[in-house]
């Protein structure tokens, strides 16, 4: 089951720096460098030669469902570095739907990712306890990040381009793993160039894209 947040970090907690190091970085897509021309040129994903190596055997289905699984992206950099063996990201994905973490819809559409279940998964599959968190503050779920947590947070893809304009909030996650008084470090997996890996923005500017919601995940004792 999902645990329940514990208290609001206090003063210093927010103030303190702390920042994982060597978390491995996933993409979305087969290959990092292939991430601009798929969300940027409308390149195909298929014609990226790595598609194959997250599991993917159907193109129409990977095509379908690559540019939904930031939240498995996420939770395959933070089991990778706690050393906790995990399949493919097409296995993944199975299990996901399973347990009720994506949805299909009528429409064809898909709801996701639905943390709950998510959490209830990921925490029964592979030990990793995770806290849901809504209406809380960037500043505050950062503060939770300690040597044996980081956080999946809810942000507009739009935060691959940080010195635009952004319209949304939410509808995509980035794995938090560090932070310090002014800002946190993230990988994203749908980004592109440098705001791809350890990507550092301060409270104010990830605060535009951020959606208030997102998970604490800690790894199993």
């Amino acid at each position: 089951m999902p645990s329940t947040p514990d208290s609001p970090p206090n003063a210093d907690a927010r103030l303190a720096w702390l920042r994982h190091t060597q978390v491995p970085y996933y993409t979305q897509w087969g290959s990092a460098d292939w991430v601009a021309r798929i969300v940027e040129d409308g390149a195909d994903p298929c014609d990226d030669a790595n598609w194959r190596q997250s599991g993917f055997t159907d193109p129409d289905r990977y095509r379908f469902w690559a540019k939904r699984l930031c939240g498995l992206a996420c939770i395959e950099s933070a089991l990778d570095y706690w050393g906790i063996r995990r399949p493919s990201r097409a296995a993944l994905l199975d299990d996901a739907l399973y347990h009720r973490a994506y949805r299909l819809r009528s429409d064809g559409g898909v709801d996701v990712l639905i943390y709950r279940p998510f959490a209830e998964w990921i925490g029964a599959a592979f030990g990793v306890q995770i806290a849901v968190l809504t209406e809380t503050s960037i500043e505050d779920i950062a503060a939770r990040i300690n040597a044996n947590a980081v956080a999946m947070v809810s942000v507009s893809p739009e935060i691959r381009y940080p010195d635009r304009a952004n319209l949304h909030r939410g509808g995509h996650l980035v794995l938090l793993h560090g932070r310090d008084p002014s800002g946190v470090w993230f990988h994203n997996p749908s980004g592109v160039g440098d705001q791809q890996t350890d990507v550092y923005l301060c409270y104010e500017e990830f605060d535009r894209f951020f959606a208030q919601r997102g998970m604490i995940l800690t790894r199993p004792a």
